[in-house]
C-alpha cells in the first residue's frame, strides 16, 4: 500500500468503538467516490510553474527531471481509477471534526488515530499527513542520493500538495452532492482550467522553508477549505436561469469563481517549491547531479 496506511495502530477492544470503526468502514465503502480534485492539466501546470519558484542551487536538477515530473505527477489520478481505497489519501472531510478550525482533530497521525481509530481517520481521509509523508521520503531520497527514488517522490508529493489546494479536497461535500450541485469539483477543478487556460496567470512567489511539512499541510488545508462556500455559491448564480452548464455558464462561473481558482494555482505552486526546497535542506543540502 502507498503513503501512510502502510503504519498500523491497533485500536481499543470496547464494543462501541469497534461499533463505531465498522460503521466509519462501511460509510467509507458506500460514500459516492469522488475524483481528483485538479485534472491532469491543473497538476502539470502547478508543477510547472513551482519549478520557477525554487532557488539557483536547486532548480537545475527539477529542470533537467521538469518533463518526468509533470507527466508523473498525475499518477494518483490513475491509481484511483484502479484502486478507490487510495481517494483517502487525497482527500480529507474536516467537517467531520466538528467546525472550523476543526481542533478537535489532533494534527500527529498517532494522536488523531488514538482519539478516533484507525478506521474513522482513514474514512475521513489523510491527505495532510500523506504530504507529510511523501515530504520525509523525498528528503530521505535526497539524503542517500537516490535520483532516481527523488524525482518519483517529488512528483508524488506533488500531486498531494495540489489537491490540498483544491476546496472540494476538504470538505464532505467533495462533489457538491449535499448541496445539489453534483459536479462542481470538475467544473471548478478540471473544465475552468481547460477552458480559460489562456487566461489563468499563475503567479507563484519564491519557494521557502516549511517548518513543519505535516502542520503547514493542516494550514493549507484549512484556507482551502474557505473556499468552499463561496465557490459554490458562484456555481449556483453561474446556473441560474440556464438549462445547462452552457458556454454563458461557464463564462460567469468562471467571472466569479476565477480569482480563486487562480489564487489557489499561485499558492500550490509556491508551496510545491516550498517542500521540495524543504526537502532538500532537511537532507542536508546534498550537491545534486548534473543532467
Amino acid at each position: 500500500m502507498r503513503g501512510i496506511d502502510v503504519v498500523h495502530f491497533a485500536g481499543s477492544a470496547t464494543c462501541r468503538v469497534l461499533l463505531s470503526a465498522g460503521l466509519a468502514l462501511a460509510a467509507f465503502v458506500l460514500a459516492p467516490a469522488p475524483l481528483s480534485a485538479w485534472g491532469p492539466n491543473g497538476h502539470r501546470l502547478i508543477a510547472n510553474k513551482a519549478m520557477d519558484t525554487l532557488p539557483p542551487e536547486l532548480r537545475p536538477w527539477f529542470e533537467g527531471n521538469r518533463s518526468y515530473i509533470t507527466q508523473h505527477v498525475t499518477d494518483p489520478i490513475g491509481w484511483l481509477a484502479k484502486n478507490p481505497a487510495e481517494r483517502r489519501n487525497q482527500t480529507i472531510q474536516l467537517e467531520k471534526y466538528g467546525h472550523f478550525p476543526f481542533e478537535a482533530l489532533p494534527r500527529d497521525y498517532r494522536a488523531a488515530v488514538r482519539k478516533f481509530t484507525k478506521s474513522v481517520v482513514e474514512a475521513n481521509g489523510l491527505l495532510p499527513w500523506q504530504i507529510g509523508f511523501y515530504s520525509q521520503r523525498l528528503t530521505e531520497s535526497f539524503r542517500d542520493g537516490k535520483w532516481d527514488d527523488a524525482r518519483q517522490n517529488a512528483a508524488l508529493l506533488a500531486h498531494y500538495i495540489e489537491e490540498a489546494h483544491d476546496p472540494f479536497s476538504t470538505t464532505e461535500n467533495f462533489d457538491g452532492h449535499l448541496a445539489g450541485q453534483v459536479g462542481v469539483q470538475l467544473r471548478f477543478g478540471t473544465a475552468l482550467i481547460d477552458r480559460f487556460a489562456l487566461f489563468i496567470y499563475v503567479r507563484p512567489s519564491d519557494a521557502s522553508k516549511v517548518d513543519d511539512p505535516t502542520d503547514h499541510a493542516f494550514e493549507v488545508c484549512l484556507t482551502a477549505h474557505g473556499w468552499v462556500e463561496p465557490v459554490l455559491l458562484a456555481d449556483r448564480r453561474a446556473r441560474h436561469g440556464l438549462p445547462d452548464y452552457t458556454d454563458e455558464y461557464f463564462d460567469r462561473f468562471f467571472n466569479s469563481a476565477g480569482s480563486v481558482l487562480i489564487r489557489q494555482l499561485s499558492d500550490a505552486s509556491t508551496d510545491v517549491g516550498s517542500y521540495w526546497l524543504t526537502a532538500w535542506i532537511n537532507a542536508g543540502r546534498p550537491a545534486l547531479p548534473s543532467q
